[in-house]
C-alpha cells in the first residue's frame, strides 16, 4: 500500500461538485457542502437479495485485506476487482485519488443512487479521515445500526476512529479495522551517535515537548544530520494538538498550537534542522536511507511499513534500523473507514464484512501479524503490547509481537498510548482546506521572502478563495 497525502486541496470547482445533502459538525453552515447534513428522521433503504456486491475505493488496500482476510471471500484469479461472497458477485470499482477523482466518480454515482439498477446501486465505499465528514453528515452513508450492528459490537474500538464517522444528531454511520496513532520513528544509528543511546526512554526525553525537541534539532545540526526532512513533517503532530477549532463563530481561527508550528519550524529551517520540499518529494523519502542523514520522522503504522522503502535493501527499515517513541505530542494520522450506503440490496453482506474485518478479534490480530497494521481493538492492541496475547512465528511456535523495521522490538505500545490520547473535539469541515492552505502560506515565510504577517494575510487570501463564506480579518 502506498497511501498519498490524505490532504488533497479542496478547490472551488471540486466544491461545487460536492452533493447537497452534506454538512459539517461545526455548528455554523458551511456553504461548501450547500447543505443542512444529514436528516434524522430520515428513512434509510436496506434490503437484501441483490446479486453484484458494488464496492467503491481509491486503491487495493482493503480488495488485498479483504482477499487475504475475510472469511468465505473468493478472489477472482483473473481479475482483481472481481471475487465471490456467499454467492453473490463482488464487483470493486477503484478510481484513483488523485485530483479529487475518486469523491468526484463517487459523488456522482451517489445522487443517482436511487434510481440506479440493482447491479449498479453502489453497496459500500471507502473514506479516508479528511473527507469523512462530507459523506457521514449525508443521508448516502446507512448508520450502521440499522445494518444491524450494535453499540456492543463496537465496544472495543478506539473511541476517535468512532467520532470520525459519526454524525452531528450521534449517528455511527461507518467502521474502520485499523486505528492511525502517530509516533515518532527515530534513526537508532543517528541517536547513538549524537544522543549517545538509541534506548527508548532516553530518546523520548530528548524530544518530549517542542522546546527540547528544537535543542536537540541543534545538535543533529551540528553532527551532520537533520531532524526530520521537511518542515510539514512535523505539521499534523501540532495541528492535533490544537485547544480551539479553525472556524469559529463563522470566522477563521489560528490556534495557539498552529502558531507555534510556524514559530518553531522558522527556527529549525533557519538552522537547516529540516528542508522546505513537499511530503512525497524526493527530498522527504532521501532520509529513508542512511545517506539521507535524517533523524525522525512522524507517522503511524501505515507510514513506515508501507511508505519508508522497508522492502528495499539498503533502506532503514529493510535493516531494522528504527526506533519507536511517543515524541512531544499524541496524533493520529489519517486511516481508512467502511461506509454502508442508503438503497443497498446486500445489507446483511455489508453487515458481515464490517463485522468480520472490524469486530472480529482473531482477524485483527491476523492484519497485525501479517499486514504490521495497528487494528481497531484496544484490548487487542493492548494485549498484543504487553505479550500476554503471543502469535505463532514462521515456525509455529508461539512468541511475542515483534516488528522487523525496528529491529525486532514492539512498537505497539508507544502506538497504543498515542491512541489514547487523541482528541477529535475540535474537528469542523473546514479542516482539509485550512490545513493545506497554511503550510502553503507559511512555506514563504520559512524561505525568508516574507514576515509571518505577511504569510498569514497570505493564509487569509487564499482561504477566501475556497470558503468564500468564511470572515478571515
Amino acid at each position: 500500500m502506498r497511501k498519498k497525502a490524505l490532504s488533497v486541496l479542496l478547490t472551488t470547482a471540486m466544491v461545487a461538485s460536492m452533493f447537497t445533502a452534506c454538512g459539517s459538525k461545526d455548528s455554523n453552515s458551511n456553504s461548501s457542502t450547500g447543505g443542512s447534513g444529514s436528516d434524522k428522521n430520515h428513512e434509510y433503504t436496506v434490503s437484501n437479495g441483490g446479486k453484484v456486491l458494488n464496492i467503491y475505493v481509491w486503491n487495493d488496500e482493503f480488495i488485498n485485506r479483504m482477499k487475504d482476510h475475510m472469511p468465505g471471500y473468493v478472489a477472482d484469479e483473473k481479475d482483481p476487482l472481481l471475487g465471490t461472497l456467499d454467492g453473490v458477485t463482488v464487483k470493486w470499482t477503484q478510481v484513483a485519488s488523485d485530483n479529487n477523482a475518486y469523491q468526484n466518480n463517487l459523488d456522482e454515482k451517489l445522487q443517482k443512487q436511487a434510481t440506479a439498477a440493482a447491479d449498479d446501486k453502489i453497496d459500500m465505499f471507502l473514506m479516508e479521515a479528511d473527507y469523512a465528514l462530507k459523506y457521514v453528515d449525508s443521508n448516502y452513508t446507512v448508520p450502521v445500526d440499522k445494518l444491524g450492528i450494535t453499540a456492543d459490537d463496537t465496544k472495543n474500538m478506539y473511541k476517535y476512529t468512532k467520532d470520525v464517522v459519526t454524525d452531528a444528531n450521534g449517528q455511527l454511520k461507518g467502521l474502520s479495522w485499523q486505528g492511525c496513532p502517530g509516533i515518532l520513528f527515530y534513526n537508532r544509528a543517528a541517536a547513538k551517535e549524537v544522543l549517545g543511546t538509541d534506548d527508548q526512554a532516553e530518546v523520548q526525553k530528548a524530544v518530549a515537548d517542542w522546546d527540547t525537541y528544537v535543542a536537540t534539532a541543534q545538535k543533529m545540526v551540528d553532527a551532520g544530520y537533520k531532524m526530520t526532512a521537511t518542515s510539514n513533517d512535523t505539521y499534523r503532530v501540532y495541528s492535533n494538538n490544537v485547544t480551539t477549532k479553525w472556524v469559529e463563530d463563522g470566522k477563521v481561527n489560528v490556534d495557539a498550537n498552529i502558531k507555534k508550528w510556524a514559530e518553531d519550524t522558522k527556527k529549525l529551517v533557519d538552522m537547516k534542522a529540516c528542508g522546505t520540499a513537499d511530503l512525497w518529494s524526493d527530498d522527504w523519502s532521501a532520509g529513508f536511507y542512511p545517506t539521507g542523514k535524517v533523524f525522525c520522522y512522524f507517522g503511524p503504522a501505515w507510514l513506515i511499513n508501507f511508505c519508508m522503502a522497508a522492502d528495499k535493501e539498503g533502506s532503514i527499515a529493510y535493516e531494522g534500523g528504527w526506533g519507536a517513541t511517543e515524541g512531544p505530542q499524541g496524533f493520529f494520522w489519517g486511516g481508512t473507514w467502511i461506509a454502508g450506503c442508503d438503497f443497498t440490496d446486500n445489507a446483511d453482506l455489508v453487515k458481515k464484512i464490517m463485522i468480520n474485518m472490524t469486530c472480529t478479534d482473531d482477524i485483527l490480530v491476523d492484519i497485525v501479524v501479517k499486514d504490521n497494521d495497528f487494528t481497531n481493538s484496544k484490548p487487542v492492541m493492548e494485549a498484543l503490547a504487553n505479550g500476554t496475547k503471543k502469535v505463532q512465528d514462521a515456525d509455529g511456535n508461539e512468541v511475542e509481537y515483534s516488528s522487523p523495521v525496528f529491529g525486532g522490538i514492539n512498537p505497539l505500545s508507544f502506538y497504543a498510548k498515542s491512541a489514547d490520547k487523541i482528541d477529535l473535539s475540535k474537528l469542523t469541515g473546514y479542516d482539509q482546506g485550512c490545513n493545506e492552505k497554511f503550510q502553503q502560506a507559511m512555506k514563504n515565510y520559512f524561505l525568508g521572502e516574507c514576515s509571518y504577517d505577511e504569510a498569514l494575510k497570505l493564509f487569509y487570501k487564499d482561504i477566501k478563495v475556497v470558503y468564500p463564506n468564511l470572515k478571515t480579518e
